[in-house]
């Protein structure tokens, strides 16, 4: 019966140490080898030089049970990881509902950095793809010429950063609906501004599309569908619009954004060594203009300051965030535009002379553990 035993045992352990798994369990692969090498030529009960005259039956029978035992326990670790992972990849699919998700965008834009923050939130997964801003081969399938885009399943494009955070944030919540359907919610409205050029606006972007049990779900208290969108739009309108001023206040702090700019857009040697110079002096002329245009302080600092402060004060001192113990759409709007300006003066005097420090890092732990999806 002992001999029987470990001819099987020998048999099977064979087969398993020159598998992959084989090789994980060290402890059960030296045991087994001790035993097949042993045993190749034995007799049990007779005499010789066979496993039977060096060891012991019970000792068989105890190697041959160890060997079991570890290839138990390998076979039950391997069962717990395949189920670990499974079930992270079944919470990954519940929190972006197996949406392939593609972003083109510029690094530094504050418009994508808007979109990015409401992914990394939601704990979304997606791909990225930077494209050039001189030559835009990247999205030159598109009618569309601006950057955010979003490609979803590589089918629905949406544009716009405010309307493609309402219409994934309305999947989010109502996957009944799917992506193209909801797209549809928010149509394309071409105009020619007073200057003459032809702009592209889109209705509702501002707006969630939800039942009404829904939006009680979202927003639980009176009024704050209103404030969430009142500051959205704040964000567009005026927030974004004081960033090009300040990064580009002087020519020491131009060059500095191009540095930035350069190093983590995707430019040719010689196209970076353009943009880093010729693009540094044209912003800084541009951004005379936009201040001018905002009709903002010769120190444009103080409107960013201003701005910032008038942020936190809607917040107030009870609230961690404008959406209550949770960030909502508004709180990652602003963050989203104010870390297009991480790493430059703009940011640290922005940090230095304003009360936003607080809110800010609880937006970025926020970030970090993906709170969204939870």
């Amino acid at each position: 019966m002992a001999a029987a035993c470990v001819r099987v045992l020998s048999k099977v352990g064979a087969s398993f140490l020159g598998s992959p798994a084989g090789r994980l369990t060290g402890t059960a692969a030296r045991l087994l080898a001790s035993v097949s090498a042993r045993g190749s030529s034995r007799r049990y009960g007779t005499g010789g030089a066979g496993l039977g005259s060096r060891l012991p039956r019970s000792a068989v029978l105890r190697r041959a049970a160890l060997l079991g035992a570890a290839l138990g326990l390998y076979e039950t670790l391997k069962f717990f990881v395949q189920r670990l992972q499974a079930e992270h990849e079944q919470e990954q699919e519940v929190a972006d509902g197996g949406l392939k998700l593609t972003l083109y965008q510029y690094k530094a834009c504050p418009f994508c950095c808007k979109v990015r923050t409401f992914f990394d939130y939601y704990g979304l997964l997606y791909e990225v793809v930077e494209v050039n801003p001189l030559m835009k081969h990247e999205i030159k399938w598109s009618s569309y010429r601006k950057v955010p885009i979003v490609m979803v399943d590589g089918v629905v494009q949406l544009n716009d950063s405010s309307v493609i955070i309402s219409s994934l944030k309305t999947y989010l919540v109502n996957k009944q609906k799917s992506m193209k359907e909801i797209v549809h919610y928010y149509p394309e409205m071409k105009s020619v501004n007073d200057s003459g050029k032809q702009v592209t606006e889109y209705n509702n972007k501002y707006w969630l599309m939800l039942s009404e049990d829904e939006t009680t779900q979202v927003y639980p208290e009176k009024g704050m569908q209103k404030e969430e969108m009142k500051w959205r739009k704040w964000t567009d309108d005026w927030l974004v619009h004081l960033i090009p001023p300040n990064i580009y206040r002087t020519t020491s702090e131009a060059l500095a954004s191009f540095d930035y700019i350069v190093h983590e857009g995707k430019f040719g040697t010689i196209e970076g060594f353009c943009a880093r110079y010729i693009g540094a002096a044209a912003m800084f002329i541009i951004s005379k203009r936009l201040k001018r245009r905002h009709n903002l302080q010769d120190d444009v600092r103080q409107d960013l300051y201003k701005a910032v402060n008038d942020w936190v004060d809607a917040i107030g001192k009870k609230r961690k965030f404008m959406g209550g113990n949770h960030p909502n759409l508004a709180d990652l709007a602003v963050f989203g535009v104010l870390t297009a300006m991480e790493g430059l003066q703009a940011f640290d005097d922005m940090m230095a002379n304003t009360k936003v420090e607080c809110w800010y890092h609880r937006m970025q732990n926020a970030m970090l553990n993906h709170e969204g999806c939870k």
